[in-house]
């Protein structure tokens, strides 16, 4: 069959030949080659190690604990009148906080009284005794028996009059015990019993009274922190602050800092078997009452050293199958891989143990385009990583690698 239009070379065909033809033309031809002396050394930044003082800062979970907490109770038994104090107000030492039916006691302290008046009637009457017989004894009027248990009666007398004064004694005792006061001064809690209860003396708890000026901190100190702290300690590589004079700061519920610091002052030498912890104690000044006695806290231990320590930016630490790593520039100007130990971190910092040289230069930054022995150019040197006390930090943190966060965050462990 015949095509109704004349056959005439189609537009594509007329434009495509020519480009096949060039295309092939070059084939033909040898590749360019690269310019002469190959790509340039990438641009890195280094930091040149220098090892320095790094402060270490400990921080744990607490709760505050009055200075001294006190339950008040009766000395004796009987109806309670009156409370005399406002609750959750101060109280002062020797203030009268309750007071007990006296009634029954000044009665008691009355009759001992009378019993003390009669007892010492007969101690007169035996002594007069005494007194009339001894010359009539010398003249031999009477039996030395007569004269024996006239003294006997007096000596017993005097015996009889010693025990009703400490009946009386203990009668006035009783009546001033109807006046329950304060043992110390601090913050009253609520009334346990209210007005018309049988007190049964000191069975029953009135109420308690906290000192809150100074204040307590108590926590724990796991013991895993411990032997990482001895163990820093006597490597020497942590230096702690002379007698144990750590610096204590509390951080609040709502991450602010209490304006007033104070100081460890006692660390349990026993772990318990429950918690796995030891407990240790700071006190803080409180004087305006802000701290209040059960508040959980955290607080921040300030004082210990890691002396000579060198320290390299976070980034520039690498991770292989081998461990930890960091390149370093060699003094022919190329990338060498180190093997590196480290230890905590500080800030935005490793703290490296092993690996590393003072005066090495570490690269920072640059490190994705490198390899073993490939030929570097410093561009610039980085600026050595803040610690936290420079940066104004609470606490140093553990490696990003630790499984599980520690109670503490830390730039290393010391004896507390």
């Amino acid at each position: 069959m015949t095509s109704r239009y004349p056959s005439q070379p189609r537009p594509i065909l007329r434009f495509a030949l020519p480009l096949v033809l060039a295309l092939a033309a070059a084939g033909c031809q040898p590749a360019a080659a690269p310019p002469a002396g190959g790509f340039p050394p990438p641009g890195v930044t280094v930091l040149t190690v220098e090892p320095r003082d790094v402060p270490v800062t400990y921080e744990y979970v607490a709760q505050t604990a009055g200075y001294r907490e006190v339950e008040v109770r009766a000395r004796v038994t009987g109806i309670l009148l009156k409370r005399n104090y406002q609750e959750g107000a101060v109280v002062k030492r020797g203030e009268s906080l309750f007071t007990i039916d006296p009634q029954p006691f000044r009665v008691a302290l009355a009759r001992a009284e009378a019993d003390l008046g009669v007892a010492e009637a007969r101690l007169a009457q035996a002594k007069r005794e005494a007194a009339r017989l001894r010359p009539v004894f010398e003249s031999k009027a009477v039996s030395q028996k007569e004269l024996d248990d006239a003294v006997s009666a007096e000596q017993v007398a005097e015996a009889e009059v010693k025990s009703v004064r400490a009946r009386v004694n203990e009668a006035r005792l009783n009546l001033e015990y109807t006046r329950v006061e304060s043992p110390i001064t601090g913050i009253a809690s609520r009334a346990v019993v209210s007005e018309g209860t049988l007190v049964s003396g000191p069975n029953v708890l009135l109420t308690t009274v906290t000192q809150t000026d100074p204040m307590y901190v108590v926590f724990g100190i796991p013991d895993r922190d411990h032997l990482a702290i001895r163990r820093d300690v006597e490597s020497g590589r942590l230096k702690l602050p002379e007698n144990g004079g750590f610096k204590a700061s509390v951080k609040l519920a709502d991450g602010s800092i209490y304006a007033r610091a104070g100081k460890l002052n006692f660390t349990d030498v026993r772990v318990s078997t429950q918690t796995g912890t030891s407990e240790a104690r700071a006190e803080l000044p409180n004087p305006a009452n802000q701290l209040r006695a059960g508040e959980f806290v955290r607080i921040v231990l300030e004082g210990a050293v890691r002396p000579a320590a060198m320290v390299v930016p976070q980034r520039a630490v690498l991770e292989s199958p081998k461990g930890k790593f960091a390149y370093i520039v060699s003094a022919e100007g190329k990338a060498e891989p180190r093997p590196l130990e480290v230890g905590d971190w500080t800030g935005d910092g490793w703290i490296v143990n092993a690996g590393l040289q003072p005066g090495d230069r570490v690269i920072v930054d640059g490190v994705v385009r490198l390899g073993p022995g490939a030929p570097v150019k410093i561009a610039d040197d980085a600026a050595a990583p803040a610690s936290p006390a420079e940066k104004k930090a609470p606490a140093e943190k553990k490696a990003p690698s630790d499984k599980k966060a520690p109670a503490v965050k830390k730039t290393s462990g010391s004896r507390i």
